[in-house]
């Protein structure tokens, strides 16, 4: 299963996608996490559909000094999409 959500509110600058990563890789979750310039942040997440329910609740609460207002799916990419491993990796700015 995979999910691609774009998450709003306060979440960068407040340690958002490093807190991403690590949450993912405790999951053993593959994909990526890249701030975009609309100040949101853009999740990418392929694993199994408990662990990425999980996965996603957690995001929906983020690291301490975050503040999710939203978080909606991505329907189609509106910009080039890495080239997914078997990690879960913190990409720059789109």
């Amino acid at each position: 299963m995979k999910i691609h959500v774009r998450i709003y509110g306060r979440v960068q600058g407040v340690g958002y996608r490093a807190w991403t990563v690590h949450r993912a890789l405790q999951l053993g979750i593959f994909g990526f996490v890249r701030n975009r310039r609309d100040r949101s942040v853009e999740v990418y997440a392929e694993g199994e559909a408990d662990v990425l329910t999980c996965f996603l609740s957690d995001c929906r609460q983020g690291p301490c000094l975050a503040r999710v207002d939203e978080i909606r799916p991505v329907s189609y990419p509106d910009a080039p999409m890495p080239q997914i491993q078997c990690e879960f990796k913190m990409y720059p700015t789109v």
